[in-house]
């Protein structure tokens, strides 16, 4: 896919345009959307790996974000945002999100995830049918 995600990862990219929305009164994107994005993409991802029998019996939620802010980014500038699913055992998931503006870090995240049954709502492991999508 592209030389920002690791070869032997499960990755999804999704680009854009900053919005007027997504500036702060210091002209720039603001930090809060940066996470806003993060949980956007991871939201993309996932819904394009899973399945709706998967969706019904378990969620997922956050239970640390990791962010490094390095750049700025401004009004109209092309945003491109990669992801990736890194180790992922027991209830826990670790996915990475770098955003960038062309070739361009601007944030690298890490985010840990929690996989919660729907009917419980407790942690579960993470079971064979999700490890199977997680992994390439």
């Amino acid at each position: 896919m592209s030389n920002k995600v690791p070869n032997n990862s499960v990755s999804f990219h999704h680009s854009f345009y900053v919005k007027p929305e997504d500036i702060d009164e210091l002209n720039h994107v603001n930090n809060v959307v940066y996470l806003q994005w993060v949980n956007e993409i991871s939201g993309k991802h996932w819904g394009i790996l899973s399945t709706e029998e998967i969706n019904r019996k378990y969620f997922w939620v956050v239970l640390r974000h990791e962010i490094d802010y390095l750049q700025s980014a401004i009004l109209n500038d092309k945003i491109t945002i990669y992801t990736w699913i890194g180790e992922s055992k027991g209830v826990r998931s670790i996915r990475y999100v770098h955003i960038y503006k062309e070739d361009i870090l601007l944030v690298r995240a890490q985010t840990t995830w929690c996989l919660v049954d729907s009917k419980t709502l407790k942690p579960t492991r993470i079971n064979q049918d999700i490890l199977s999508i997680l992994e390439p």
